[in-house]
């Protein structure tokens, strides 16, 4: 490395070179002393400075509340020379118990709110330190970390918190530095707790043994976790991965068979109300068919309050188009690319960040037994030297009033230290009683026994593991699950599916009565209705077929020619009018017809046939068509036409033909296809079929005859198999040879 210029002269050096070194230097500031934070204490400088500089205004959590601007003008005069409006943002969010899972300053004032409003300027607002972070800095006075000078170096501040709660992953941390950046979502304290146990239990365990007492982050707001174990595992074996989390919610009843969503908790960083306003635009855009209006009726409490558009809209199909289009579901990254103790950024797994964390608590624990143990060995040191005092009193005191140099001449006479003597010296003289020697010996024997106990302790690393599983469970009960503040928030939820909203969701739900006249015009009629008779058509038309079904069915047509078609209840016209041709709705043949129309129905499946005798069953829900040329499903033989589609209800079927016979055989008989010519139903020398009916054979066969309905129980005359030829119906069947 070339020495620096002189003052006054001039150095030339290429501009690649002098850039690469500056950029250098500014990147590994950021990086180390501003964006990414510490694995042992999960801090970065201005935090750790804050909370420094509060301890050292005494604004403990037992004591009363001081100005934040006196705070932060502590804060960038002695510790952190940055922007004043930088350092308050900071002390807010650490107050805030909607943005930190276990906040570390108590505020009394307007600190801000979910709803992204800003906290009141810093010298309206009051804080002070939680008890959280003061178990972050126990030990400040004890040793326990080293401390550093600070900017100016009029003061010293530390370069870590000792840390006895474990504040990375329990209250999360963000960052973005040059070429690098940090996500670390909050966790339960509780949860944690249970995985530090585990971990000193079994150094060797795994990070899924791990993930087992840590099952996911518990975000301060709540909320609804919905990844796969899977992604969460690996997540925390690389140190990276994501963490899908939605808004909670819950259906309310309301009266008439209404009801309305709520919304209890939104994710973690949403702001409220963007999110209203999100949902608000996009129903004004007509981009959320199925929600009618959104309320907030929230107080301290979220209530975001969602009206359905109607009673038959699911809830989950609502909250499903709202998860896809708002924030109401986002992903919290993890990335926990951390500086480790030598100060070294690095992407851990959870397994390395709970281990930096313990390796932290061990390190304090030696430094502050070994300061103990200083602190012990002077006061031992200084009572030691009372005791000679106390045997020796009158010789002392002698020595005292006669010697010039009474120092010199009491470490001579009894063989003290310098501190024994200056002791003996400052020592008063209503302490000379009998009692007080007895306290003395007292204290030097608990002092003695605490200084073997901190020997031992020194010099067995089990015993200071099992120490610090006593402090991390001494935590756990002071912040855990058992306490108001360290409950679980977020709820861990399984994966959702891939919900489906179907096309009926978006339409609402009315009943129509669907009229198509023989010249092949069609309409919708609002309602169902029998009164047809003041429906009127065009001048030569008359009414073919006409069916009662609601605006979300999806209407089949079974034209002659062996095609499906579909079209949604909704898209018909309106019954106003004469209506619209239906070939401008499906693309029909010029020379088929309209053999059938009907409303789908999930699971039901019908039996399709020739005039020609051959047919099959097929579900209904193959017969759907997705466009407007249709869906071919009966095959035709020459001269043939598709003439019979008929619902399978029943276990038998009737079978007649032109030739006047009858046949009577099981359903069963019949095969389900989805496509084909089918078998042959019924053989005819002559003609094709004239009629086909399914019914249930222990209810007999029926047929209309004039007004009356006649039923044939003995059926064993017609009963065959299938293709057979048939016999002579029974008398009085109606010589149209027509079932109905």
């Amino acid at each position: 490395m070339t020495e620096p210029a002189a003052a006054g002269l001039i150095r030339e050096t290429p501009l690649t070179e002098a850039l690469g070194e500056r950029y250098l230097a500014y990147a590994m500031s950021t990086i180390v002393s501003r964006s990414l934070p510490d694995v042992r204490d999960g801090l970065k400088p201005v935090h750790r400075r804050l909370l420094y500089a509060m301890r050292q205004l005494k604004l403990d959590p037992q004591g009363g509340f001081k100005k934040c601007a006196r705070v932060v003008g502590d804060v960038i005069g002695k510790y952190h020379p940055h922007g004043d409006v930088a350092v308050y943002d900071a002390m807010v969010r650490l107050a805030q118990d909607f943005a930190v899972r276990y906040p570390l300053v108590e505020g009394q004032g307007n600190f801000g709110n979910i709803d992204g409003d800003n906290a009141a300027a810093m010298r309206y607002t009051e804080a002070k330190l939680t008890e959280v972070a003061a178990a972050l800095m126990a030990g400040l006075d004890e040793d326990a970390v080293d401390f550093r000078p600070t900017y100016d170096g009029s003061e010293d501040e530390p370069v870590v918190m000792p840390a006895a709660f474990p504040n990375l992953l329990a209250n999360g941390s963000a960052g973005i530095a040059v070429g690098m950046a940090t996500s670390v979502p909050p966790h339960n304290v509780g949860e944690i707790c249970d995985a530090l146990k585990l971990l000193i239990r079994e150094p060797d365990c795994s990070v899924d043994a791990l993930v087992a007492h840590m099952p996911g982050p518990d975000f301060p707001t709540g909320g609804v976790l919905v990844e796969t174990r899977e992604a969460v595992l690996e997540a925390y074996r690389t140190g990276r991965g994501a963490f899908r989390l939605r808004a909670r919610w819950a259906v309310e009843k309301l009266s008439h068979g209404l009801y309305q969503i709520v919304i209890t908790e939104i994710p973690y960083q949403v702001q409220k109300s963007k999110v209203i306003e999100k949902i608000a635009e996009l129903l004004t855009e007509k981009k959320l068919p199925l929600l009618a209006d959104i309320r907030d009726e929230s107080a301290e409490d979220v209530r975001i309050v969602l009206e359905p558009r109607n009673r038959t809209v699911e809830p989950e199909h609502v909250m499903e188009q709202l998860f896809r289009n708002t924030d109401l579901e986002t992903r919290a990254s993890l990335n926990m690319n951390v500086l480790g103790g030598d100060g070294v950024p690095r992407v851990m797994n959870l397994k390395e960040v709970l281990q930096a964390f313990l390796d932290h608590r061990m390190e304090v624990l030696e430094r502050r037994s070994r300061h103990r143990l200083d602190k012990i060995a002077k006061r031992l040191e200084v009572l030691e030297g009372y005791l000679i005092a106390y045997l020796n009193l009158d010789e002392v005191i002698r020595i005292i009033r006669e010697e010039d140099e009474a120092k010199p001449a009491l470490m001579k006479a009894f063989g003290l230290t310098d501190a024994q003597a200056e002791a003996i010296l400052n020592m008063r003289l209503r302490s000379l009683r009998k009692l007080e020697e007895m306290e003395i010996r007292k204290e030097h024997d608990a002092l003695s026994a605490e200084q073997a106990e901190l020997q031992t302790l020194l010099a067995d690393p089990a015993r200071r593991w099992k120490a610090i599983a006593v402090q991390i469970a001494e935590t756990q009960k002071k912040f855990g699950q058992a306490t108001q503040l360290g409950k679980r928030r977020t709820e861990l939820g399984d994966a959702p599916g891939a919900v489906v909203v179907p096309i009926e969701a978006f339409v609402e739900r009315e009943p129509i009565t669907i009229l198509l006249s023989e010249k092949g015009w069609i309409r919708a009629m609002k309602g169902h209705t029998d009164q047809l008779d003041g429906v009127k058509f065009k001048e030569g038309d008359q009414l073919r077929f006409s069916l009662k079904a609601e605006t979300t069915d999806k209407i089949l047509f079974f034209a002659t020619d062996g095609r499906f078609y579909t079209v949604g209840g909704d898209k018909l016209p309106s019954g106003r009018g004469f209506g619209e041709p239906l070939r401008l709705m499906i693309d029909l043949a010029n020379d088929a017809e309209i053999a059938l129309i009907f409303a789908h129905r999930p699971g039901r499946k019908r039996l399709v046939a020739t005039d020609g005798g051959r047919g099959f069953v097929v579900d209904e829900a193959e017969a759907l068509a997705q466009t407007k040329s249709g869906k071919m499903v009966l095959n035709l033989g020459d001269g043939e036409k598709a003439a019979f589609c008929i619902p399978v209800e029943g276990d038998a079927v009737a079978v007649i033909g032109d030739n006047r016979k009858l046949l009577v055989f099981m359903a069963e008989e019949i095969p389900v296809m989805t496509r084909g010519r089918g078998v042959m139903l019924q053989k005819y020398r002559d003609g094709g079929m004239a009629d086909i009916k399914i019914f249930t054979l222990a209810e007999g066969l029926s047929w209309k005859s004039g007004e009356r309905t006649r039923t044939e129980s003995d059926l064993t005359p017609w009963i065959g198999k299938r293709a057979s030829v048939g016999r002579l119906p029974p008398t009085g069947f109606p010589r149209n040879n027509k079932f109905m």
